[in-house]
């Protein structure tokens, strides 16, 4: 597991004086308040120096150096969250993410307000840099295993250790099979982040795009003896990008075989739910089931899946996560519902194409 010390830290906070005021709705009630109590304290002081006897030469300049006293502390407490969030800036700009503000986060004002809107950002900002960091290492790791499993293979084979074997050279094959669907899965993951995604809409009878979806998954499932079982009406046609959606119903049927056990089935059935218009899919997975807590995580990128207690399922972990873009791309959704029989993949499209 990479670490990332700088990211999971706890978060840094610049704490400054409290604010005397920050109660109130609007700064510029706060500043007219301050103007007002300042003046009332001079004019209070001044009647009473006065009136026991004090200079008016002396009485004035002590006054006014109170009031700009009072004025100043108040002002202070007014604009220490600026301070904070000005320093709390240049902590970022030097790429630390985990700073906070605390002062004015409380108060109702715009001043507070703005401190609580700079949290949030700073937050999105080391989520999204621990997220890139996330990424650079599961991607390092997931190249550098096959890389260095074909590195290995082939020295063997150049220094004579092993024989070019069909089994050798099948090895490598698969190797090369592994890289080259990371490399897909990363073209699709920079497309997902660029927005860049077109659509080429079409017609299309809904279960025959299934059964051509199916075939070449059945083809390459054939060393484990499932089955697939397909119910879905001929009657069924959508309009939507069918290499789109292959990738996501490629991703979630394959998903489906690679944690069913072998020699079990996999179902795919579809109805339409003519109320809203949209075509309902469930692959089902018999016998496996999924918790509630992670059937929101196993969407997430480089997020994988076990094949058993403490094992992984060796896939990129990005197989579901590009199935859902390309439902969202549609107007469409993904998610696991309750089902008896097993882990149960709902998806929902719309049977006609809706700009979005």
């Amino acid at each position: 597991m990479p670490n990332f010390a700088r990211n999971s830290r706890r978060p840094e906070s610049f704490v400054d004086s409290g604010r005397p005021i920050g109660l109130l709705s609007s700064l510029k009630v706060e500043l007219s308040a301050l103007i007002a109590i300042a003046t009332a304290i001079s004019f209070v002081m001044a009647w009473f120096l006065l009136k026991v006897g004090w200079s008016g030469w002396v009485a004035m300049p002590l006054t006014l150096a109170v009031s700009l006293g009072i004025t100043y502390l108040f002002s202070r407490g007014l604009t220490s969250p600026l301070r904070q969030m000005r320093d709390a800036a240049e902590a970022m700009a030097d790429g630390d993410y985990t700073v906070r503000v605390e002062t004015g986060t409380d108060s109702n004002d715009e001043v507070g307000q703005l401190a609580r809107s700079f949290n949030d950002m700073a937050e999105e900002l080391q989520h999204a840099d621990q997220m890139r960091s996330d990424m650079i290492a599961n991607v390092s790791h997931e190249l550098r295993t096959p890389v260095s499993a074909l590195q290995a293979m082939l020295e063997n084979l150049a220094d004579g250790v092993i024989e070019p074997t069909p089994a050798n050279l099948d090895g490598i094959l698969k190797q090369t099979y592994r890289l080259s669907d990371l490399i897909a899965f990363l073209l699709d993951l920079s497309r997902m982040e660029a927005g860049a995604a077109s659509l080429e809409i079409e017609s299309f009878n809904f279960a025959q795009f299934i059964d051509e979806t199916v075939e070449p998954l059945e083809i390459a499932d054939a060393g484990h003896a499932h089955s697939i079982e397909v119910h879905v009406p001929e009657s069924i046609t959508m309009e939507g990008d069918q290499d789109r959606l292959r990738q996501l119903f490629t991703n979630i049927i394959a998903n489906a075989l690679k944690h069913s056990a072998d020699e079990t089935t996999v179902l795919i059935e579809a109805h339409i739910d003519e109320d809203h218009g949209m075509i309902v899919t469930n692959v089902v997975n018999f016998g496996s089931q999924i918790p509630k807590e992670a059937r929101s995580d196993i969407f997430r990128r480089f997020v994988k899946g076990k094949t058993g207690p403490g094992t992984e399922s060796g896939g990129t972990g990005l197989g579901l996560s590009i199935a859902r873009w390309a439902a969202h791309l549609h107007g469409g959704t993904v998610r696991v519902v309750d089902d008896p029989r097993g882990a149960d993949f709902e998806i929902v499209l719309p049977k006609y194409h809706i700009a979005l």
